[in-house]
């Protein structure tokens, strides 16, 4: 049977209106060499990277669907980790943002935290699911899996001072912070002194201070421990004195040496540390942002010199010298700098010190913006009351509302779109998706262009409408149109006036009229001038005149006009929907169905459909002739917020609180498509006059522009997809690894559809290649499959089915194998070492998780035997040659480079071997240091 109606796919353009979202944390990058003027910060699913300066938007970063909850920057500034509310984490790389580096499914939860190592190697991520990782960022594939905290993770630390690169510190709602060991995986030190939750931790020299739920920032000195008091314990509990446990198996020693006092009230939400240690910024759950200056050895000296003088003076006794504490303190250490005062709740900071002491301040705030602040950080004496020392920099707030946007129109020629909030009403070019004018305004409810575009007319809550000049972006006029919410502005298809329905139970009808501009009015009054006159008589601007008002005993929530001008419909708080004639308000029909009240509807360009959505989560679809149900359809999981037809057609789209949109055929009662919706709710939607285009905003502060394309739609396909990806969605081997004898198995990835489908791959390869081989003699012709990927034996075969898994899923993949298709693997891989040993890295990591899975069935198979020696001498071999080429590189490298050097003489990467050297003398120097220590 052939295609009966041809419909055409609608796409996603793009979102914009989103500056920040709440839920992530902001970073500054580097980009085009620039430090300090691009931050990333995220947008709903998305990571957009912004010029502060410009106030522009350079690139966006996109993953389909799921809402972005953790950034992080890596310290070439280059790459940027994102991590998902579905637990994955992406890579994404600034110099080419279309695709991502590479893709980690790690969590089951949302990912809390994100943090590289100096290097910027290795990554470890925290969860809601109370668990981390420790990701290899080269290769590409979790290391480790972090297990022991009783709630969400909220913060972790790589530790690397005192040359300990295997420490992880960790802090979570537990109330507790944790030290790790990566090589074990195991905590070796917990610390339990914090009476309430641990949001954030910060680094700086031998500190690290912990944010907590109270107003206090704990500070603990973190020193390596001393191995000559090794022995020490053992006489003291031979004495019967009490022994510290930690202290034997604990690489560091931790010491809570004070508190530093907040002048912020509620819990520490953000803790940040600069690159070079010097200023700690924090911020609490309102609007003060707190900065502190770690004070040299010598600054330090200095304040403690100063403060006993204080002392002393203030002391009548001269001779209580001695009572003094010599010791530095931790207020000589840290000193207060002026704290930066925002006008919003603050979401995420980032900091960065520049030159001549310059501290920038990244803040991104719950109202949709991000500022830059700038004040010195110096040690020096703070400036006077007077002087301002915090400036505000840069500011992005006018590329979003500030607020939810809960109305959305297109203009009559389909090229701009206007958008209402709480605050204010702005209007946007669709091409370009940029703000072109702003016009503060109380909560606007509804929204629609005059005809002519070059008016708009707003409802508002408290029952006004305003009309808008669209081009000066003023309010022409403000009429007390309703007493109470204005819900609904429909438009007369005779474009010579409008509809409104409002809460105070009125449906009033209004005609447009060009009326002499008030202000000119005013300065005829004061001046006849001949100017004047001149101005009056092309000064007109528009104005409504009240015709008529329908009173009914319900709140009115929707009101639509029939294009035939015949009937006016009229959404009612009773759940049903009142049809009146226009001309005399006589009652005409009334639709009864719906179980809550109806909160959209509209009417089709032939005055013969009229369809309604509800709260119920139903849309009816009803002929206006007798007031008949044609159909009645479960549309949403959720309140039905927004309907419309699309022009010229019976085909409309709907939106609701569930957050989907999706489009239907009122003729034929059929889904047509589910687009990409909102994070969160979705409030209304907009179809432009060509039908081309559509727009809808929701809670996640997105507007979403979709387009019409080419693309036909056959309505089998779409449901076969859509059936497709709801049982991708379930796992067919379950969410636990199931491997017989190993019931503690923490492997630092999770499983997915891409790991079962890997799995898939390997089996029906190795199915393949048993064919291939018994059938030697014959040489039968190549399989397709063989064909596609363009190998033409066996052992290439296998080496491409596994390369071409994801090294973030190979692991998963090689788990779900059963043991009978692990030996005959491992006795096909000898003949692959053989012929492709350049493919080293990719087989010894193979055969080694396999085996160390399945040690205990391997070593138990007496004819795994010799092939296990067979491997091990393969392996070994190809390794140390692998070693050797890999030396022989180097050195020939270097060799190469000190005949350059010599011929002439230019030192090669001489701010490179420079810094290396700094760090091998302080390394030299802190050996050296404890050595003496140890005499």
């Amino acid at each position: 049977m052939g295609l009966t109606k041809q419909y055409l796919a609608y796409r996603a353009i793009d979102s914009f209106n989103i500056v920040a979202s709440g839920r992530s944390n902001v970073n500054f990058v580097i980009y085009n060499k620039i430090e300090g003027r691009y931050v990333v910060s995220a947008a709903a699913e998305n990571v957009i990277l912004w010029d502060l300066r410009l106030g522009e938007r350079v690139l966006t970063l996109r993953r389909d669907k799921q809402e972005v909850t953790a950034l992080r920057v890596s310290p070439d500034r280059l790459h940027v980790a994102v991590g998902y509310n579905d637990g994955v984490v992406e890579i994404f790389d600034l110099t080419n943002p279309h695709n991502s580096v590479c893709s980690l499914a790690l969590h089951k939860s949302a990912i809390s935290i994100l943090r590289y190592d100096e290097q910027g190697i290795r990554l470890v991520c925290g969860s809601l699911d109370c668990e981390m990782t420790v990701v290899d960022v080269v290769e590409q594939a979790g290391r480790q899996r972090l297990i022991g905290h009783n709630a969400p993770v909220t913060d972790a630390h790589f530790m690397e001072r005192f040359n300990e690169q295997s420490i992880v510190v960790s802090c979570s709602k537990d109330t507790q912070i944790k030290f790790w060991n990566l090589e074990t995986q195991f905590c070796f030190k917990t610390i339990v002194d914090n009476r309430t939750e641990v949001w954030a931790l910060a680094f700086v020299k031998d500190l690290m201070v912990a944010g907590s739920g109270e107003s206090t920032l704990n500070v603990y000195r973190i020193k390596p421990r001393d191995t000559t008091q090794v022995d020490q314990p053992i006489e003291a509990a031979v004495e019967g004195l009490s022994i510290d446990d930690d202290d034997t198996i604990s690489p560091i020693s931790v010491a809570n040496c004070g508190v530093i006092q907040r002048a912020g009230k509620g819990r520490c939400v953000n803790l940040v540390a600069d690159a070079s240690e010097r200023v700690i910024s924090c911020h609490g759950t309102n609007d003060l942002i707190e900065n502190f200056y770690i004070c040299t050895e010598d600054e330090a000296k200095k304040r403690l010199v100063k403060r006993l003088k204080k002392a002393k003076k203030s002391s009548d006794e001269t001779e209580n010298d001695a009572d003094l504490s010599k010791d530095l303190s931790l207020s000589d250490e840290i000193k207060r700098l002026e704290s930066i005062k925002v006008k919003q709740k603050i979401k995420s900071i980032d900091i960065l010190l520049g030159a001549k002491d310059e501290l920038r301040v990244l803040v991104s705030l719950a109202n949709n913006t991000l500022h830059l602040y700038s004040q010195e950080a110096s040690f020096k004496k703070q400036a006077s009351a007077k002087e301002e020392t915090v400036k505000l920099l840069r500011s992005i707030n006018r590329q979003g509302h500030h607020s939810e946007v809960r109305s959305v129109c297109f203009s009559s020629d389909s090229l701009a779109i206007g958008s209402g909030s709480a605050e204010s009403f702005k209007f946007w070019n669709r091409d370009s998706m940029q703000c072109l004018r702003t016009v503060p305004a109380d909560y606007v409810l509804c929204s629609t262009f005059v005809p002519g575009d070059r008016y708009m007319l707003l409802g508002l809550k408290s029952g006004k409408l305003l009309i808008v000049d669209v081009g000066s972006a003023d309010v022409v006029e403000e009429i007390p149109a309703h007493d109470s919410e204005l819900w609904s502005i429909a438009l007369l298809p005779d474009q010579k006036g409008c509809v409104t329905g409002s809460s105070d139970s009125t449906v009033k009808i209004w005609t447009f009229e060009l009326i002499d501009n008030p202000e000119d009015a005013k300065a005829m009054e004061e001046d006849d001038g001949e100017e004047n006159l001149q101005r009056l008589k092309h000064g007109k601007v528009l104005s409504l005149l009240h015709k008529n008002t329908l009173k009914l005993e319900e709140t009115v929530l929707c009101v639509r006009v029939s294009p035939d001008m015949k009937y006016l419909a009229v959404g009612l708080l009773d759940s049903t929907v009142k049809i009146f004639f226009l001309d005399t308000f006589k009652f005409y029909l009334s639709l009864y169905g719906h179980k809550l009240p109806v909160l959209c509807m509209d009417i089709s360009y032939d005055s013969s459909l009229i369809a309604t959505g509800s709260s119920d989560r139903n849309v009816k679809i009803w002929g206006l002739d007798f007031g008949d149900c044609h159909r009645s359809l479960f549309a949403h999981d959720d309140s039905v917020m927004g309907l419309q037809f699309i022009p010229n057609t019976h085909m409309f789209f709907t939106c609701g609180k569930d957050g989907k949109i999706k489009q239907w055929d009122a003729d034929t009662f059929d889904k047509i498509i589910t687009l990409p919706g909102h994070i969160g709710e979705a409030y209304s939607l907009a179809v432009s006059p060509n039908g081309r285009f559509l727009v809808s905003c929701g809670s996640d502060r997105c507007l979403r522009l979709f387009e019409r394309t080419n693309e036909p739609i056959v309505l089998q396909d779409i449901q076969e997809e859509e059936r497709e990806e709801m049982e991708n969605q379930q796992l067919a081997t379950g969410e636990d690894h199931a491997v017989p004898l190993l019931p503690g198995l923490k492997l630092a990835s999770r499983k997915t559809v891409g790991s079962e489908k890997a799995a898939e791959s390997i089996l029906e390869c190795l199915e393949i290649c048993q064919k291939y081989e018994a059938e030697e003699d014959e040489k039968p012709e190549l399989h397709p499959l063989m064909r596609a990927l363009n190998v033409t034996n066996p052992q290439d075969f296998i080496l491409v089915t596994l390369a071409r898994i994801r090294a973030s899923d190979l692991e998963e993949a090689l788990l779900l194998l059963p043991f009978s298709n692990v030996c005959e693997l491992l006795e096909k891989l000898p003949a692959v070492l053989e012929k492709r040993s350049d493919e080293i890295e990719l087989l010894t990591k193979v055969v080694l998780f396999l085996f160390k899975v399945h040690m205990k069935p391997i070593t138990g198979a007496k004819h795994m035997k010799p092939l296990l020696e067979q491997l091990i001498r393969a392996l070994k071999k190809d390794v140390s040659s692998l070693r050797d080429v890999i030396g022989l590189n180097l050195h020939s490298l270097a060799l190469i480079q000190h005949d350059i050097e010599e011929r002439e003489g230019v030192e090669l990467f001489r701010e490179a071997t420079q810094e290396r050297k700094k760090r091998d003398k302080k390394r030299r120097e802190g050996i050296k240091r404890q050595l003496i220590h140890m005499a």
